[in-house]
């Protein structure tokens, strides 16, 4: 589990208030994490199973991590996380086992542990947003989920599944030429 995020938006919006618009997406004015950023959880397990949401401006906290994904977590999980405190405290509430990765990036396993399954997610996640060239921040959750079910899909691709689908597909009569295509969108 570890979060990430996006600067906050209102793209679209014809009255910004508090603040002037941001040209072509902008910068925030203040340095590092601040109230001018939307914070998105990750919580991705082995088996590519994930959860995205935005939890708020600023900074995680262990609030947010109960609210957010208290009920799908127990005791008998064993939570991998960056360094950041919330983390620390929400384990020790629910008595989990907790290993903390600094960012740094000098000890990046213990074991067979590691958050560079999230980490990868958050570049994937990042580089996908980017070709819309920022999102409104009301929307970040929709987008979120979006992604989410394409790296389903893609996870899903697999020679079983394609050729599965491949025999699926002959086994579907298809009596549509060409011609008949092309004739029955004119109207006469």
């Amino acid at each position: 589990m570890d979060e990430t995020y996006f600067l906050y938006s209102e793209k679209g919006s014809r009255n910004i208030k508090d603040r002037k618009p941001r040209k072509r997406g902008g910068a925030a004015k203040k340095r590092g994490i601040s109230n001018e950023q939307e914070c998105v959880l990750v919580a991705r397990d082995r088996d590519k199973m994930t959860f995205s949401q935005a939890l708020g401006m600023g900074r995680l906290t262990k609030e947010q991590l109960e609210e957010a994904i208290g009920h799908k977590l127990s005791n008998k999980n064993v939570l991998c996380t960056d360094s950041w405190r919330a983390f620390k405290t929400y384990a020790a509430d629910k008595g989990m086992v907790i290993y903390q990765f600094k960012s740094d990036g000098k000890i990046r396993t213990k074991g067979i542990y590691h958050i560079q399954n999230v980490n990868s997610y958050h570049s994937r996640l990042k580089g996908w947003i980017q070709r819309f060239k920022g999102v409104a921040t009301k929307y970040l959750n929709n987008y979120l989920t979006w992604f989410q079910v394409l790296e389903a899909i893609h996870h899903q691709r697999n020679d079983v599944n394609i050729k599965d689908s491949i025999i699926k597909r002959d086994l579907i009569p298809n009596m549509e030429t060409y011609d008949t295509l092309r004739t029955s969108h004119i109207e006469i």
